[in-house]
Formats: C-alpha cells, sequence, structure tokens
C-alpha cells in the first residue's frame, strides 16, 4: 500500500516530464513573439522616417502573405468548407483588414510599445460581458478590472512608458537620438485600443467557426486573402492621393514610393506569417490565449528589450506598472471565467 506521500511524489514526478516537453514549445513561442515585436519596431522606424502610408505599407505585406498562406494551407483542397465556415471567414477578413489600418495608424502615432500593450484591450469584451451577462457574484471584480484596464491605458497615454514625461523616470535616460513619439492624450490612444478590440473580435470569430486546428489554418488562408481583397481599394485610392501629393510638390509625373526590405520581409516573415503559427502552437499545446497574463509578459520581456536596442525614450517602472496592471486585468479575466 503507497503511502500519501509517495503518491504525491509520483505525481510531482510525473509532471516533470510534461513541463519538459513543452520548455521547446515555449522556448518557440518566446523566439516567435520576440521576431513579430522585432518586425513591429522595424515597421515603426520605417514609417516615421519615410512618412509612408500606413495603408499602402500593410497592403504590399498582405499580397505574399496571402500568396504563402494559400500554398501553404490549400483551401480548395481536403473535405469541402461549408459555407457556414467560408462566409464568416470572408467577414471576419473585413474586420482584420479594418484592424490592420487602425493598428498601423495607432503604432505611427503612439509609437510600438503603446501600440502593442493596446492589443490586449480586448480584454474589455470578456470584461463587458461578464458584467451584462457574467456570474452576478464577481461583479465588483469585473467592474475593478475594467476600471484598472481603462488606469493602465491612461497611464500610457500620458507618458508614463517613456522617460520625457513619465513621473518615475530618472534623468539617466536611455535616448540616444531624437525619437517621433511624443506624450499624448487619451484621444490618440482610442485608434490602437479599438483596434485591440478588433483583434479580439478577430480571433473570437476565427476560434468559433474552426473547431479543429487543421481546419483553423485553412479558415485563416482564406480570412488573410478576403483581408487583402478588402484593403485593395483603400490602397489604390491611398496610393492616388499619394501621387497627386507627389506631383504637386515636386512637380515631377513619376513618383518613387520608398522601399525598406527589412521592414517589409520581417513583417511578412515574422509579423503576419511565423506569429500566427507560434500563437497557435501556444493555443493548441501551451494552453495560451493572446490576452493571458503569460501571453502579456513574454510580450512585455519583448518590448523591453527592443526598447533598449532601438534606444527609445524609454521608462522602465513606468512600462512595468502599466504593464502589470493589464496583467493584473488578465488575471482576474480568468479568475472570474468572463
Amino acid at each position: 500500500m503507497m503511502s500519501p506521500r509517495q503518491t504525491s511524489e509520483d505525481r510531482g514526478s510525473s509532471s516533470h516530464p510534461a513541463n519538459f516537453r513543452h520548455t521547446p514549445l515555449q522556448i518557440i513561442h518566446i523566439i516567435g513573439n520576440l521576431l513579430r515585436i522585432w518586425s513591429v519596431y522595424s515597421m515603426y522606424r520605417y514609417l516615421s522616417e519615410t512618412g509612408a502610408s500606413v495603408v499602402l505599407f500593410v497592403f504590399s505585406c498582405l499580397v505574399p502573405s496571402s500568396i504563402i498562406f494559400l500554398v501553404l494551407q490549400k483551401p480548395w483542397k481536403g473535405r469541402p468548407l461549408s459555407n457556414t465556415q467560408v462566409v464568416p471567414s470572408v467577414i471576419n477578413g473585413g474586420i482584420t483588414a479594418l484592424y490592420f489600418i487602425l493598428w498601423g495608424k495607432g503604432l505611427k502615432t503612439c509609437g510600438p510599445a503603446r501600440a502593442i500593450l493596446a492589443e490586449y484591450s480586448g480584454a474589455v469584451l470578456g470584461v463587458l460581458s461578464g458584467v451584462l451577462y457574467g456570474n452576478r457574484g464577481h461583479i465588483w471584480k469585473k467592474v475593478g478590472g475594467l476600471v484598472a484596464m481603462l488606469a493602465s491605458f491612461y497611464f500610457l497615454s500620458q507618458g508614463w512608458a517613456m522617460a520625457t514625461y513619465s513621473p518615475l523616470s530618472f534623468n539617466d535616460s536611455l535616448v540616444k537620438e531624437p525619437q517621433t513619439e511624443q506624450g499624448l492624450g487619451m484621444k490618440e490612444m482610442v485608434i490602437p485600443i479599438f483596434a485591440g478590440i478588433l483583434s479580439a473580435l478577430r480571433r473570437v470569430i476565427a476560434r468559433r467557426v474552426s473547431l479543429k486546428n487543421q481546419l483553423k489554418r485553412r479558415l485563416h488562408a482564406i480570412t488573410i486573402a478576403a483581408t487583402t481583397c478588402f484593403l485593395f481599394p483603400v490602397a489604390m485610392w491611398d496610393m492616388i492621393i499619394v501621387i497627386q501629393l507627389g506631383e504637386l510638390l515636386s512637380g515631377s509625373t513619376s513618383v518613387e514610393l520608398p522601399f525598406s526590405a527589412w521592414a517589409f520581409s520581417s513583417t511578412i516573415l515574422f509579423g503576419i506569417i511565423l506569429i500566427f503559427y507560434v500563437d497557435s502552437i501556444a493555443e493548441e499545446r501551451l494552453h495560451m490565449v493572446f490576452s493571458s497574463p503569460r501571453h502579456l509578459m513574454v510580450a512585455g520581456g519583448c518590448i523591453i528589450v527592443m526598447e533598449i536596442v532601438y534606444k527609445m525614450d524609454f521608462s522602465l517602472p513606468g512600462f512595468l506598472i502599466c504593464s502589470t496592471i493589464l496583467g493584473f486585468v488578465s488575471a482576474l479575466r480568468a479568475e472570474t471565467c468572463l
């Protein structure tokens, strides 16, 4: 007969191999997010230095990305997809197109750190649904989580994550070159926050439509192709405006659009393609959804690394306070089963 102590030891020893098996996947998740956030910073530098159009940049990255997804997933092969799966995926493409436009404009206006953290504003959907339709026993926790989230984004809008504006920063700033980021107001933060809500909405739709992992990848290829189609007329209209402005300013009929091989290639490979598979692995194998505290902790660590590498106007104490509040909201959301 085994004692309770032996039983607990056996359970503990059996959990170690499982944790060891997940270690490579966790490393892949960290590296994938680091590469994706690296692409965000390269995209931000390109947009801020060249003044290029956000819509044209996103569309130029989505065209090859959609082709790669279609070639890899081949949604026309295998079991035929029903209209109840294809139609929501196409609609999700329209939502994703609007998300990319708003998020890109928010990135250009607010900077990478605030734009990335604003992606986690999608948790507000869970908070509101919990307040309206959830268990009334946790009503004050849910309201408190919503207030804490608004407080975090308010601190971000006031520049708490920047050494120039943060009340917690010291004089020894890491800034080595002029930056285009500036202290904003809550009005400017509305764009990336709304983009984060759209991002959460498109993830919910994709999760509801596709129950199997392979089906999810096939439908995602359709969604990205639909996103590219929805962005096409907007990109063409934007290109006409850019060409006309260039003709007025330079007096020439030929206008050269700025191009950066690294900004485009990193956004395509890391920011759109790789991060989808990395997040899928994290959700399927590690049970780590995008709005979880662990995901936010990984993203926060990658942001700190990139802020130091790119020598941004960065305040570590202020950033940690804002990200910790967001992590608290994510943990509270999971605890109350929103």
